[in-house]
């Protein structure tokens, strides 16, 4: 394995880049990127944005120029004084951390072990918490062929493509060392022979992401592969990662001697955390019905599905593999922990963690009020001891200072807001302040984004053409798009729930739209399907076949390799952000926070956060009712009508200046409403009051 900090090339001046480099804290400091790439550009690009790698890669005679460069010094010196300063601010008091446990963290794409929007807020969740000098550690999997990546055939079929086995020294990961220097390896309870689980590191500035491993050489190839894929469609793999990454990660914390007051449930897949969390209370005194209590007390729960079938039910007698041993051994009642993952109405189902979840954990929340509302009515009877559990909500929300585009976006808001957007992000007052953010200023930014876009679009598709795509797939690729067109953009995971092909629902309406000679449109649409998810691989290969249609004029096209990077340019460039899914399975969805927050409007259906977001001047709405006849239909022609006679020609409609005023006030009034009240800030103080203040409050008061 690579260890960078073994390479002593690095000049001492400049010795604190390698740091840097191993911390996610520059992903989010505009500054600190651009220290990156002042030290070498090519390098930079040729690194994927993976300063890790960069390193390896660039010459040592580069390095020994920038440690004699004036210029870079002083850039240097800036960025290492404010890294340090924001490193050395004291903690918020509480008498543990928070635990934030989760199977997959989004925070950059130099770690590539997520798959979407679940890992995407944990990662946002752990910045935020650095921002705010919360005190939290992270704890995860490391996934080492990380998510599936697709192409896309000439016939419009995506292909799945795993990536080569994850090389954990070119990314911003360091082992775990003991006091003796070798690197921190446990041993979790349930496998025999026995499993050796590698403790891995990623600091996401102030906070520490602690990432298990079984892929080391003490283990059978077959106990290698366990955390190799994320979200395996292997029932008993995924049970024995979800088994890992509870009992394994709290054992971690504890080999670490580190204490949590609070554990932060991020879905129900990191639920065996409870059950060793119990464990150790005993070990520490505690009788089972006190440890259990305690834990209940103590333990914060985000559930994010909005169908039953949405959790993870696991066959009673594989799980009692695994909790049948762990019970005996300490003394733990069996029959009690497989019922507490009972569901009352359906006990023959299996082991439902989101059940197990729910019944021990004091505070429970859904990801929007209407999320709530949902999953109460789909847990109801679900009980703890008579005791009814009560789901609250906490509304998602996005990391501005990830979102918010740097170079042009951000600037301007501390050109008009001042810090106090910085300092106070959550302060509706602070954000007043963009109404009075010129029109031709914000159009001026707004137009560089787009053609930052579209170029991006056009590097992907000459790469791909230089790797033997078809040609037709190129154009399709969005290599014909016009930065002075309308554009709406859909991205998200492709399935069948979210409908991304209700825009394609009437493909002659569909296509004098995007083909109109005065007023056209065109559409973005980039994202993946889940590799077992044959349905959501249809809707891409129907987007895509009309992608290569000619009689969509090119004005229609799918983009391959969705990810963080690309996710960043596409909330930032398309004009209208659109969103259709079914209601009301879309729990959360905060696609549509990011793009309104980079002034891009939010087309949507009401669900999720829109109806707690939509105000009638900073977007669009329609369709929030959940009655199923006919929907499609009808959605769709709202949808058209609402294209047709309200957006086109807002967007169209041009004073002697060349700038769409009434366009321009809409795309103020989406930064303006949706900035304060969809950031991460307003959701962790939401946390803060209602779950982690009192759950560290009851873990204190029990010592």
């Amino acid at each position: 394995m690579l260890r960078l900090s073994n390479i002593p090339r690095v000049p001492e001046r400049i010795r604190g880049i390698v740091d840097l480099a191993y911390d996610l804290w520059w992903t989010w400091h505009p500054q600190a990127r651009r220290l990156f790439r002042a030290l070498d550009y090519q390098a930079w690009r040729e690194s994927t944005h993976n300063p890790v790698l960069m390193l390896h890669l660039i010459r040592p005679e580069r390095l020994a120029e920038a440690a004699q460069d004036p210029g870079f010094l002083a850039l240097y010196d800036q960025v290492m004084a404010e890294y340090q300063a924001d490193l050395a601010r004291p903690s918020l008091e509480l008498p543990g951390p928070i635990a934030y446990f989760c199977a997959e963290f989004g925070i950059h794409v130099s770690l590539p072990i997520y798959a979407g929007g679940l890992g995407i807020l944990a990662g946002d969740t752990l910045k935020e918490a650095s921002d705010m000098a919360l005190p939290m550690v992270g704890v995860g999997l490391v996934y080492s062929q990380g998510y599936v990546t697709q192409r896309i055939r000439e016939d419009g079929w995506p292909e799945d493509v795993h990536h080569m086995a994850l090389d954990h020294g070119a990314h911003p990961l360091r082992p775990v060392l003991q006091r003796n220097g070798e690197p921190l390896t446990l041993t979790v309870p349930g496998f025999d022979p026995p499993l050796h689980v590698q403790v891995l590191q990623a600091r996401v500035g102030r906070v520490p992401l602690f990432l298990l491993t079984t892929d080391v050489e003490e283990n059978s190839p077959w106990d290698r592969a366990i955390s190799q894929q994320l979200y395996t469609t292997d029932m008993e793999q995924r049970l024995k990662q979800e088994w890992i990454l509870g009992v394994g990660g709290m054992r971690a914390l504890e080999a670490l001697d580190i204490r949590p007051a609070v554990v932060h449930l991020n879905e129900g897949h990191p639920a065996f955390a409870l059950l060793e969390r119990i464990r150790q209370f005993m070990a520490s005194g505690l009788s089972f019905a006190a440890a259990l209590k305690k834990t209940r007390e103590t333990t914060v729960f985000t559930t994010h599905t909005p169908l039953p079938a949405g959790t993870d039910v696991f066959p009673f007698a594989l799980v009692d593999r695994f909790v049948a041993p762990f019970c005996q051994a300490y003394g733990i009642p069996r029959e009690t922990i497989l019922g507490l993952g009972t569901h009352p109405q359906d006990p023959a189902a299996g082991f439902n963690m989101t059940v197990f979840a729910l019944r021990l954990s004091g505070h429970a929340n859904g990801v929007s009020r209407r999320h709530a509302e949902v999953a109460r009515r789909i847990w109801q009877g679900i009980r703890f001891e008579n005791e009814e559990i009560r789901i609250d909500s906490v509304t998602n929300g996005v990391h501005l200072f990830t979102w918010i585009e740097p170079l042009r976006v951000q600037r301007l808001l501390d050109k008009y807001l001042g810090r106090g957007w910085r300092e106070r992000p959550d302060d509706p007052a602070v954000w007043e302040k963009v109404r009075e953010i010129p029109d031709d200023e914000l159009w001026a930014v707004h137009q560089e984004r787009k053609e930052a876009l579209i170029a991006e679009l056009a590097a992907r598709a000459r790469k791909r053409w230089q790797q033997g795509a078809p040609a037709a797939n190129i154009l399709a690729f969005g290599s014909l798009l016009d930065p002075h067109v309308l554009t709406l953009g859909f991205a998200r995971r492709f399935t069948a729930y979210k409908r991304p092909d209700l825009l394609l629902h009437d493909l002659e309406r569909l296509r004098k739209l995007v083909t109109d000679p005065l007023r056209p449109v065109q559409i973005i649409f980039a994202g993946k399907a889940h590799p077992a998810d044959l349905e959501g691989k249809r809707l891409i290969q129907k987007v895509f076949r009309l992608a290569k249609d000619p009689s969509f004029a090119g004005r229609i096209a799918f983009v391959e390799e969705y990810d963080q990077h690309l996710a960043r340019f596409l909330v930032a460039g398309v004009d209208v952000w659109v969103n259709t899914p079914l209601p009301p399975l879309e729990a959360s969805g905060t696609s549509g926070m990011k793009a309104c927050v980079n002034g891009v409007p939010h087309l949507s259906i009401l669900d999720g956060w829109w109806p707690e977001g939509y105000t009638g001047e900073n977007g669009w709405a329609f369709g929030g009712d959940e009655t199923p006849e006919e929907r499609n239909a009808r959605d769709a022609q709202e949808l058209y009508r609402l294209l047709e006679e309200v957006i086109v020609p807002l967007y169209y409609e041009r004073g002697p200046d060349g700038i769409p005023h009434g366009f321009v006030r809409v795309m103020k009034e989406a930064i303006r409403t949706v900035a304060p009240r969809f950031c991460t800030r307003r959701m962790l103080k939401e946390y803060w009051g209602k779950a982690y203040r009192p759950a560290a409050e009851a873990w204190e008061k029990g010592g």
